[in-house]
């Protein structure tokens, strides 16, 4: 076996290992609310959780072809193993940081930033690497950082806060309406049954936000396992595979081949198994307090907005957008409920995280040319 077959298989593994550590670090985006608001057990809400990740995983590939061939230019860089390596290695230490201090940061852009990073240092900070906008007839299909990763970057923290503020107003208004016309609409808008009913609705709310991360999250590692094919095909590393290992050529110009859906959305099913207390603390306790009906509106808002961003093969974070639904549901509540220190480290986090992994990702790879292993 050469060499470069070795160090594929490799980037597959380490990839496997962000993945598995992106389950764990985002799981809190899946079940904070629904832990927080008692609902559920931390065991049954990382269970659910686990199902509707491995199911989202399995419902689509259009985030994957974004990050294998809407990001870098291949006519300035064949994206090698040792690049591909380095971008995983700056996302991985990344998420590592910020779940060890409980931030809930974007394991999305820590990936991404990972990528920008390392292709930066492998072709002597050639811009032009990058992919900044390549706009096609219909603006759903447009390639490029600015379409893929900068508008979404800006928009779905603000459609979550918007949608999350706009449902948990909604709610409230209803409920009020209700109280006011007397009657069993009264008895049944008390705190005791909205309580009893947002319970339930919580639970489905809670499985389409483990969808809809799915839908996202995972496909990001499948984009970068395809990536490494394409990459490795083209480069004549794959001409010789041993019949084992057949498997691995890339089937079309995407290359999101179907055991790379499945074993991607098998390891992040299992690293969300593995929960992740620390930052499910953050988001569900240290933000606002949470009631069922509060949960249902963020879990409802956030969910909705990654299904839609994955539609389009927008690679967005989860964190992002239910982190700001929580707050538009405390500010419906009452602004002077949310905790705005805890909110400051956490936007701190969102601003660091495509320059601190981009910036580990290029010096592993200046790293790695010094010691000769490029």
């Amino acid at each position: 076996m050469s060499t470069a077959l070795i160090l594929v298989l490799v980037v597959v593994l380490v990839a496997l290992v962000f993945e598995y550590i992106n389950g764990f670090h985002d799981t809190a985006n899946s079940i904070a609310t629904v832990v927080a608001t008692k609902v559920l057990t931390p065991f049954q809400a990382v269970s659910l959780a686990a199902i509707m990740n491995l199911i989202g995983a399995l419902s689509g590939t259009a985030v994957a072809k974004t990050i294998s061939s809407g990001l870098i230019d291949a006519n300035v860089l064949v994206v090698g193993s040792q690049v591909l390596i380095c971008a995983l290695s700056g996302g991985i230490i990344w998420n590592l940081i910020t779940w060890w201090f409980g931030l809930p940061s974007s394991s999305s852009h820590a990936l991404i930033g990972g990528l920008i990073g390392a292709a930066l240092a492998a072709t002597g900070n050639n811009i032009d690497v990058l992919i900044w906008s390549q706009p096609a007839e219909v603006w759903t299909k447009s390639q490029g950082i600015f379409w893929k990763v900068i508008i979404p970057m800006v928009s779905s923290p603000l459609a979550g806060f918007l949608l999350g503020l706009f449902m948990m107003g909604a709610l409230m208004a209803i409920i009020s309406a209700m109280n006011g016309a007397g009657g069993w609409l009264a008895r049944i808008s008390r705190p005791k049954w909205v309580n009893a009913t947002f319970g339930k609705a919580q639970i489905v709310s809670a499985a389409y936000m483990g969808f809809a991360h799915g839908t996202n999250d995972a496909q990001k590692t499948m984009g970068i396992i395809a990536l490494a094919l394409i990459g490795a095909e083209a480069a004549g590393t794959l001409d010789n595979l041993p019949s084992w290992l057949a498997f691995m050529h890339p089937g079309d110009s995407d290359g999101i081949e179907t055991w790379i859906v499945v074993t991607c959305a098998l390891v992040m099913a299992a690293g969300t198994a593995a929960g992740g207390w620390r930052i499910i603390k953050t988001l569900g306790h240290k933000m606002v307090k949470l009631h069922p009906i509060h949960g249902f509106a963020a879990e409802t808002s956030s969910a909705t907005i990654l299904s839609m961003a994955a539609y389009f093969g927008m690679p967005v974070s989860t964190t992002h957008s239910i982190s700001t639904a929580i707050m538009g549901v405390g500010v419906a509540k009452n602004p002077r409920a949310l905790r705005w220190s805890v909110i400051q480290k956490i936007i701190w986090a969102w601003i660091l995280t495509i320059p601190a992994s981009g910036g580990m990702a290029w010096l592993l790879y200046e790293a790695v040319v010094l010691m000769g292993w490029d």
